[in-house]
């Protein structure tokens, strides 16, 4: 049996850096800061994980969120225009099970995850991941081993081209189990 939680997220989103200015507190998906903020240049996670973009509408540069202080994470995070969106990760407990393909509209190699995978080239034999089908679970894909680079986060659905999605990675080529140690 699974389940998801959406209750258990709170991030408090500043105008400026080293959390000064106007704030914004936010426990659900945003799709579009400027309707609270001008801008957001810093934030405190209080309580659960959540992905913030650097696009309204949760696209663009992705970044993973946990419990936590970002007194800067525009610049530490490549994130040049500031977080214009977010979105809570739900708490799953449960299996986690996602469907990987090597070319867009589930073709090619496929291969089943039901944990986090470091290089899917080694591990695998696959030369990229351009389609996906996560079935249980949150998950997060990176463009680089190891869980490094760019990252996308992914919640259950059908996913028939990644690229298509908003995901401006060149590749992905890890990806990760999100779990309940937000």
């Amino acid at each position: 049996m699974t389940t998801t939680d959406m209750s258990m997220g709170k991030i408090i989103l500043y105008e400026d850096r080293n959390f000064q200015g106007r704030s914004y507190e936010c426990m659900s998906d945003c799709a579009d800061m400027s309707s609270y903020l001008s801008r957001c240049q810093s934030c405190r996670v209080e309580s659960g994980c959540f992905m913030v973009y650097d696009r309204p509408n949760f696209m663009g540069n992705q970044v993973f969120m946990r419990r936590g202080e970002y007194a800067d994470p525009i610049s530490m995070m490549g994130m040049s225009s500031g977080i214009r969106s977010c979105r809570v990760i739900p708490m799953h407990r449960g299996q986690f099970r996602m469907r990987i393909y090597e070319r867009e509209n589930f073709n090619g190699q496929s291969n089943e995850l039901v944990d986090d995978c470091d290089n899917i080239m080694e591990r695998l034999r696959m030369s990229d991941c351009l389609s996906c089908n996560v079935m249980d679970g949150h998950w997060l894909l990176f463009e680089q081993p190891h869980f490094r680079g760019r990252m996308v986060y992914l919640r259950p659905g059908e996913y028939r081209s990644l690229r298509e999605q908003g995901m401006n990675l060149s590749r992905i080529m890890s990806m990760k189990r999100i779990l309940d140690m937000c």
